[in-house]
């Protein structure tokens, strides 16, 4: 079991930010509101304060925003970077730099950075953000939530799992005091717990949790939801970890087909759950299929990822490792 977990490695993935969109929206809203606010008492011409040539400043923030984010869920990073940064510098200009719109655009940005590798870019944007949350809106306000939670994931992401635990924990907390025990919001921060105690093998914990997610998700969004997806991903790693072969199979081969359906078959999330698969078919010595998933994997990471990302050196070294071993 041990060695199925260390070599070759899996790749496990956290649920997507949290409440990502409203907040920023409800940031842009104010900022808006402001800027209108500025426009009716102060403006001289009768325009908003900020302005970028004929839009607005919060149009232009929320369109930075959406498209930033979209392009970094695309897992086109190099191009995400640019648009989040100038987001940020808009926001503090227009807002000023402790505003609740700086902190949204910090998760932005920290969401970035962990995605693309920038593992410390990522922290000092979430702490920052942190920071800001407690000056301003407090440490029970939903960004706050979204920002432990995102801050469990960072650590998730560099297989430090227990000291993950603790942000998750309390991003659960403040969000079953703010929405309930059962609302999406609330167990996706539940899955992201989940996906910390599987990295320490507490397994029973961690797979109550996992259904505990998935059911809320399936009867919220539907079977075929990204959301479902992440969790039968790691659900499928915990069933191989305990020796549920069968099951772990397809729950991979399931979470693979809802990810090629909603994201396309060379996306980086696609790359993951090949890579997942390929493990378990190379440990049941399944050889020929797991090279080949493998190679996909490879070829999806290679095209979208910095050389020196942590989840392509992996797969190539589970990769490498099959070569010798078939070999």
């Amino acid at each position: 079991m041990n060695s199925q977990r260390t070599s070759p490695k899996l790749l496990l993935t956290v649920a997507l930010t949290l409440a990502a969109s409203f907040l920023v929206v409800a940031g842009v809203s104010a900022l808006r509101h402001r800027a209108t606010l500025r426009a009716n008492t102060s403006a001289p011409d009768g325009q908003p304060a900020a302005t970028a040539g004929n839009e607005s400043a919060p149009l232009r923030l929320q369109s930075l925003i959406l498209r930033g984010g979209q392009l970094r869920d695309a897992g086109r990073y190099l191009e995400s970077k640019p648009l989040l940064d100038e987001a940020l510098t808009l926001a503090e200009r227009a807002s000023g730099p402790d505003s609740l719109e700086v902190a949204a655009v910090l998760n932005q940005l920290g969401m970035l950075g962990k995605y693309d590798g920038h593992f410390d870019e990522a922290e000092a944007a979430y702490r920052r953000a942190l920071h800001i949350m407690e000056k301003t809106a407090g440490l029970t306000h939903p960004l706050a939530a979204t920002l432990f939670h995102n801050l469990g994931g960072l650590e998730h992401a560099r297989g430090r799992f227990a000291e993950g635990e603790p942000y998750a924990r309390r991003s659960v907390e403040i969000r079953e005091q703010l929405l309930g025990p059962d609302h999406p919001d609330t167990v996706a921060d539940v899955a992201a717990l989940a996906a910390l105690l599987d990295g320490q093998r507490n397994y029973d914990e961690a797979e109550k949790l996992y259904r505990r997610a998935l059911a809320v998700f399936e009867r919220t969004y539907g079977p075929e939801h990204y959301e479902v997806a992440v969790n039968l991903n790691n659900l499928a790693a915990l069933c191989h970890a305990t020796g549920r072969t069968k099951e772990s199979e397809q729950l991979y081969l399931r979470t693979l087909a809802i990810k090629e359906k909603l994201l396309g078959k060379k996306h980086i999330d696609v790359g993951v759950t090949l890579n997942n698969l390929a493990v378990f078919y190379k440990s049941q010595q399944r050889y020929s299929e797991a090279a080949g998933l493998y190679h996909r994997a490879l070829e999806i990471f290679e095209a979208a990822l910095d050389p020196t990302h942590p989840m392509l050196a992996t797969c190539r070294e589970n990769y490498e490792h099959l070569l010798i071993e078939m070999n």
